[in-house]
């Protein structure tokens, strides 16, 4: 099964400053509640994720990449792992007084329980982005 979930956040801040966090791999994992660590280079990323699933006792690793980027405007992740496939994708359109962050991400599970969690979950991670991605621009989260 899989979980998509489309969110658009309003900003009163020029779109580049949104950029400035959403193109940075380490912030955008670092919002993620079950990222429970994470390595970074300049596309790509290693989280550690952590999911309250009885079944599942580990960390897992998933593998994002950048895969595909329009500076300033829009960014496309995949990651992938054992137990999921996530892509997730973000575009900043321009408006009279700031920009629009519209936000998708598609989780697909592959192993029982994983996309019952995101069903679940998928909403608080996106507020949890729209938090951290306020509190770096030193707006009110």
């Amino acid at each position: 099964m899989t979980v998509r979930i489309r969110r658009t956040f309003e900003f009163d801040v020029p779109g580049e400053r949104v950029w400035e966090f959403i193109a940075d791999p380490g912030k955008r994992a670092g919002a993620i509640s079950v990222v429970d660590d994470f390595e970074t280079d300049d596309r790509s990323t290693t989280w550690h994720v952590r999911l309250p699933i009885p079944v599942l006792n580990s960390t897992v690793t998933v593998e994002t990449e950048d895969v595909t980027r329009d500076e300033p405007r829009y960014v496309k992740f995949v990651g992938r792992s054992r137990v999921m496939h996530v892509t997730g994708e973000h575009t900043i359109e321009e408006t009279p007084d700031g920009c629009r962050l519209h936000n998708e991400f598609v989780v697909d599970g592959r192993f029982p329980g994983v996309e019952r969690y995101f069903e679940r979950h998928l909403d608080d991670e996106l507020a949890n982005l729209e938090t951290a991605l306020r509190r770096d621009l030193g707006l009110r989260a």
